[in-house]
């Protein structure tokens, strides 16, 4: 279709273009059918249109001249702007749309701040630690006695674990994570995540027993087995961290028609209902105490679980997750 008017750089002057050249149109029409009209009368009829498409296009173009405005603000990082949408049409629908998304993009914005700011909080804490360590053993205050070696290479860990998380979980955001999904038999990998558990809470000092509770025997799952040990990893971590010590971890499954559910739960406080949602959220730990940890573990699972089609959730009392999968 031709759009002669696209050079006009104003929605006004054209749609005054569009009411002259419609009045031409329709005053050579009727002069041909029934002859000459009075002049002034034409003059007069074509100005009165005229004034009446531009009073009508300053209300008509008012959210885009908003949005013009708001975008520029947007540019230099202001995602503050509204535009004020009261009409229905196209235009109106536009200027909601527009708002849904300067909305978006200020919460998009903010959310990357914050993950910048806990990022670098979490990478200087152990740099800072293991700066302490290595700077006194070159002064001599410190001795490299195994003490203190293993105060560094604790540190150094601690670092090794945010860089491996991180890398995951700009994978998993990324979709960069190809699942290999297939039927697993669910007791064994449990007992394989419980035993793997059970050094890492013994490394950081946390003495704690797992059970495991299978409601029926033979429980199966559909998932990919790397993936779902990574989760199941993450959530014993978690769990052996905000729970207290010489506590219990307990994993229970059981069918519930397609679906297999598992929770994990730990004697800890438990997590407050305002809380629980944000949870899964990069480095948030849910208001409850801790004993380390990166505060990526629960976000990683969240992906995860979201990417087998899945559901992850805090349960009633508060220090129980739970998670549903599909069966085969």
């Amino acid at each position: 279709m031709p759009r002669p008017l696209d050079r006009v750089p104003s929605i006004k002057v054209k749609l005054g273009i569009l009411m002259v050249g419609s009045g031409a149109v329709a005053f050579g029409f009727f002069a041909y059918r029934i002859g000459w009209l009075p002049q002034k009368t034409t003059i007069t009829a074509m100005l009165i249109a005229l004034v009446t498409s531009q009073v009508l296009a300053h209300g008509m173009t008012m959210p885009l001249r908003e949005m013009t405005a708001a975008a520029k603000r947007m540019a230099q990082g202001d995602y503050s702007h509204r535009v004020r949408a009261t009409s229905r049409d196209e235009v109106g629908q536009l200027a909601a749309a527009f708002n849904q998304m300067a909305a978006d993009l200020a919460t998009a914005d903010q959310q990357r701040r914050d993950f910048i700011a806990n990022v670098s909080h979490e990478l200087r804490t152990p740099i800072t630690a293991l700066g302490v360590v290595l700077e006194n053993l070159v002064d001599g205050v410190a001795q490299p006695d195994p003490a203190t070696l293993r105060t560094a290479l604790a540190q150094t860990e601690r670092l090794s674990l945010l860089v491996s998380e991180l890398l995951a979980l700009s994978s998993v955001e990324a979709g960069a994570v190809a699942l290999d999904v297939e039927p697993l038999a669910l007791e064994p990998l449990l007992k394989e995540v419980v035993a793997e558990a059970e050094v890492m809470a013994a490394a950081v000092d946390r003495p704690i027993r797992f059970s495991i509770h299978l409601e029926t025997p033979g429980l199966q799952v559909h998932a990919d087995r790397a993936r779902l040990h990574q989760v199941l990893l993450n959530l014993l971590d978690n769990a052996t961290r905000h729970g207290p010590a010489h506590g219990e971890v307990r994993i229970h499954a059981h069918a519930l028609r397609d679906q297999l559910v598992l929770d994990v739960e730990d004697d800890g406080p438990g997590i407050p209902h305002a809380e629980r949602a944000r949870v899964f959220e990069r480095f948030t730990r849910g208001g409850r105490a801790t004993t380390g940890g990166t505060g990526l573990g629960l976000a990683i699972a969240r992906w995860i679980v979201d990417l087998h089609g899945g559901t992850i959730a805090v349960a009633d009392p508060g220090s129980r997750i739970r998670i549903t999968l599909p069966a085969p």
